[in-house]
């Protein structure tokens, strides 16, 4: 979702850019990004949703089975590699689509929970995980704040989140939200840039909204509302080269990519495979292998995405 006539202001994507992993089109040595150690591993648990979104850079929605459901026994495989590796990952994190549209989500989420990890989900908080209140609850009675649950809300107005997610998609929001802050959950929320705001001006809005609503949130606090960047791959932006980190005053282990991998699956395949993250679902160039001995690679930052939303954007989607 852009604002209104930003579609037709930006630049398009240069063609030349972003085609040979190791060098720009200007010919400038393309920037890359070593793993330091693996701190988080997400699940994408499928790409399918059971909403449409404006703007969605995974394209998810009621069609869209490009990345297979992953089932509890892919979980177990990757939790068991970190133990017999004894790999430096605390957190566990699970995305989609809408994850909770995964019927394996719940025992996924206990699994880890009961091998001490940290958890985190991303949901949109409507009917599907709505729909499984009763076991949601019963794991957070038996392992308390190691989960947490993040629900996009793509703004603090109704108007504007239905102009994302379609009408009717913000009462069951609400109702997810309440029902999460009610039952003690920790909680987080994610929102979108896309309105023309300062960063002051939409988290006094959402400060506001989380009051009226009585959601326990401080909309100041950069980890409890996430405001992330647009991800428009064909909105031109620069490609990073290895000059850009002391230009920028960005450090290489400070992107995602230096300590997250992310297990996918995609349709028809026989085993899921090791992306370096959650911004990157589909591109087969990216796919790092099978195992997470075998991902521990070095990445390129040969997409408009590490440029836009890691790079310049300053943002990831894992807690700080």
């Amino acid at each position: 979702m852009m604002p209104e006539g930003e579609a037709t202001r930006r630049r398009l994507l240069d063609p030349r850019k972003f085609q040979d992993p190791h060098i720009t089109a200007k010919g400038e040595e393309r920037a890359v990004v070593a793993l330091t150690h693996l701190k988080t591993l997400w699940f994408n648990t499928g790409s399918l949703c059971n909403i449409t979104c404006q703007g969605c850079y995974m394209d998810s929605s009621p069609a869209n089975d490009r990345l297979a459901y992953l089932s509890l026994s892919d979980v177990v495989e990757y939790l068991d590699e970190i133990v017999a590796e004894g790999l430096p990952v605390d957190e566990i994190a699970f995305t989609g689509g809408e994850p909770f549209m995964n019927r394996d989500l719940p025992d996924m989420i206990d699994e880890a929970l009961g091998r001490g990890f940290r958890v985190l989900v991303l949901t949109n908080a409507m009917k599907p995980m709505l729909n499984k209140r009763s076991k949601l609850a019963d794991i957070y009675g038996r392992h308390g704040g190691a989960l947490t649950i993040r629900v996009s809300v793509d703004h603090f107005t109704k108007a504007k989140h239905e102009a994302v997610r379609g009408a009717g998609s913000w009462a069951p929001v609400i109702e997810g939200l309440r029902w999460l802050a009610q039952g003690g959950f920790a909680l987080t929320v994610a929102g979108r840039t896309c309105w023309n705001e300062s960063d002051d001006a939409a988290r006094q809005g959402y400060a506001e909204f989380f009051r009226a609503e009585d959601i326990p949130i401080d909309a100041f606090d950069a980890g409890q509302l996430v405001l992330f960047p647009e991800m428009d791959s064909g909105a031109d932006v620069p490609e990073i080269t290895i000059n850009c980190w002391d230009i920028l005053g960005v450090a290489p282990e400070t992107m995602m990519c230096a300590t997250s991998r992310m297990i996918v699956k995609r349709r028809h395949a026989v085993a899921p495979v090791v992306v370096p993250c959650t911004l990157l679902p589909y591109d087969a160039a990216f796919e790092l292998g099978q195992s997470l001995g075998e991902a521990a690679k070095t990445v390129q930052l040969n997409h408009p995405h590490c440029a836009k939303f890691c790079v310049l954007g300053g943002a990831s989607c894992t807690p700080g």
